[in-house]
């Protein structure tokens, strides 16, 4: 788990970098792309918009689901810029890292003033 909180805190650190350089109010498409180039920086290994497929009574069924980011394998990353917090998104993320197998997820919203008041970091 120590891997991981390293991890997360790097991601962290990288959209406070993006926040303090965009600020809020732009696509979230802009931020995952600034994000992207941040972590790439940082030297953490990634993939972009990771197919989520869903098990259902053993049928692998292509729902069209997908993971913002997956950082080095182990943390999976949802990004928003949205203007409330809703809770469907926490809900969407648990969901995310049970279907995934993952344990540890951040939702990081940017359209917020702050950004560590829009981050949410889940483990199951």
């Amino acid at each position: 788990m120590l891997i991981q909180e390293t991890i997360t805190k790097e991601i962290i650190g990288g959209a406070i970098e993006v926040h303090k350089a965009l600020g809020p109010g732009l696509l979230e498409s802009a931020y995952e792309e600034c994000l992207c180039h941040e972590l790439s920086l940082r030297k953490l290994a990634f993939h972009r918009q990771v197919e989520l497929p869903v098990l259902y009574k053993g049928v692998k069924l292509a729902c069209g689901y997908r993971m913002d980011l997956v950082v080095e394998g182990s943390v999976l990353v949802e990004l928003k810029s949205v203007e409330n917090m809703e809770p469907v998104f926490e809900a969407q993320l648990l969901t995310y890292l049970r279907l995934s197998k993952l344990k540890v997820g951040l939702l990081i919203n940017f359209n917020v003033p702050v950004l560590k008041e829009g981050i949410l970091r889940r483990v199951l």
